[in-house]
């Protein structure tokens, strides 16, 4: 008698454990709505600050709740999943998965491949979508975040299928990374690191549709409190399979999952393009190249061939698109060097201190220019033409200037017209623009100095972070190269 009332005390006492450690989860989930969205350069980062705080705290009283003792290694699946693809009709002949050094696993070429020569078909019934996977996901079809957003969609979706008793797609979801090392995996001091890069995001501006890394962070912070809530207070069948099991670590696997490997596909009926996870060919990792895959109408396939020769035991890679190494380093966790499409982002803006700021700005408005932008700048011959070229010629003029170009009719020409090394007012532009790249090399250390962190950096994460900045600038030094021939024009 005495043994039993012990037990009831003491499931008594964990039950209410537990509901004091909800509580406290909620209240921390509460703190990551608080605050405005609109955010300067200084409060963008305080606010990261504050969010990965909360989130350690959150991650630590979740921790009960994410098991992952019974999680297989990658390598340890591999016969599994290939098996899925067969059972499935997908033929894996020509290729087989490898794990490569500094790429993890990826696709080797089983014999020689000729460029154009078909490495995979993927039929439609093995691409992981919100139409072919998670049927339950139909109860929050009206949810605003699930109807406006496809990857936080795809995110619920995989998540609602990891936790079924049964799926359909357990082993292609084992053979999934079990971290990554995207910016929502990175710590304060790593993010520390980035803190003068554009990559970073530490820069409001209402002009840039990119989304890097602090503001990824923050949004997905808020995603996750979203759901928390959303499953804790709902009775529909993804609440009730999710709402014990979801944990931010989860989250920002299922987002991590979704952001490095998504691509989109065409609906059955043809009229909206569906974004997707498509197993196996989600192994190729990217090299330059040309995109050679598309989606066949006729035989209902994923279709990739090779997008130059391989030989057998080659890696073969694939062209993810024109990417700058930020978009790769923030959506896909990886640097990739000698980016031919990379671009460094520029902030340039007319300082509220700037004793003729009114006229700029008025002429600024004139040309159709903001008062405050990114511009990509990129090593090429014509670096110094259209927008970048204008805003700079506005930045630099002085009074007679602005009031000469104020009352011109070819205001257009400060944006059309080519620079000229003779002109007075060009040699000011190419000075201060060599000057601020300068200036900006300062806040690195020498590419030497981080190419040898890069490659001694014990973390993945800390690694990238490195890698990042020494991608950042060589590309700066090649800029600089390429504004020095401007003084020869």
């Amino acid at each position: 008698m005495g043994r039993k009332s012990s037990e009831k005390s003491n499931k008594k006492r964990q039950n209410g454990a537990l509901k004091q450690q909800e509580k406290e989860i909620f209240a921390e989930c509460e703190k990551l709505f608080q605050g405005n969205i609109s955010l300067n350069k200084n409060q963008l980062w305080s606010n990261y600050q504050e969010i990965s705080t909360i989130l350690e705290k959150i991650k630590k009283l979740e921790v009960c709740k994410s098991d992952s003792s019974d999680v297989p290694e990658r390598e340890d699946v591999i016969e599994e999943f290939v098996d899925w693809l067969h059972k499935n009709e997908v033929n894996t002949d020509g290729v087989s998965i490898h794990k490569f050094p500094d790429y993890g696993l990826g696709l080797k070429a089983n014999s020689d491949l000729n460029e154009n020569d078909l490495i995979l078909k993927i039929p439609r019934k093995l691409i992981f979508n919100v139409s072919t996977a998670a049927a339950e996901l139909k109860d929050l079809e009206d949810d605003i975040l699930i109807k406006h957003m496809p990857y936080v969609a795809l995110a619920i979706a995989l998540l609602i299928e990891k936790y079924k008793s049964t799926s359909l797609w357990k082993p292609y979801l084992n053979i999934l990374p079990k971290k990554y090392c995207t910016v929502l995996y990175m710590s304060i001091d790593d993010m520390m690191e980035l803190k003068e890069s554009p990559a970073l995001g530490n820069i409001s501006n209402r002009h840039t549709t990119r989304e890097p890394a602090l503001k990824q962070c923050r949004n997905i912070a808020r995603q996750y409190s979203y759901f928390k809530k959303l499953f804790h207070n709902s009775k529909n069948s993804v609440s009730k399979l999710l709402a014990d099991v979801f944990t931010y670590e989860e989250y920002r696997w299922a987002v991590s999952s979704i952001m490095t490997r998504q691509n989109v596909i065409p609906s059955e009926n043809q009229s909206t393009m569906v974004h997707s996870l498509i197993p196996m060919w989600d192994m190729c990792n990217h090299s330059e190249g040309k995109i050679t895959t598309n989606f066949n109408e006729i035989s209902n396939c994923c279709e990739c061939y090779a997008m130059k020769s391989f030989k057998k035991d080659d890696q073969i890679f694939i062209y993810y698109g024109s990417r700058t190494n930020t978009e790769f380093f923030v959506h896909s966790g990886f640097v990739y060097p000698d980016n031919a499409n990379d671009s460094y982002e520029l902030h340039l803006g007319i300082g509220s201190s700037d004793k003729l700021r009114s006229e700029k700005v008025e002429l600024l408005s004139k040309i159709g220019l903001p008062v405050s932008n990114q511009f990509p700048l990129k090593p090429e011959p014509n670096l110094l033409t259209g927008a970048l070229l204008g805003f700079l010629r506005v930045f630099n003029m002085t009074k007679d200037n602005l009031d000469f170009w104020l009352k011109s009719d070819t205001k257009l020409d400060i944006v059309k017209k080519d620079f000229s090394s003779d002109d007075v007012l060009d040699k000011s532009v190419l000075n201060f623009i060599m000057t601020r790249i300068k200036l900006l090399l300062t806040k690195y250390r020498t590419l030497e100095e981080d190419k040898i962190q890069a490659l001694t950096a014990s973390e993945d994460c800390r690694k990238l972070v490195l890698q990042m900045k020494f991608s950042e600038k060589k590309l700066l030094n090649r800029v600089l190269s390429s504004l020095e021939s401007y003084s020869k024009v």
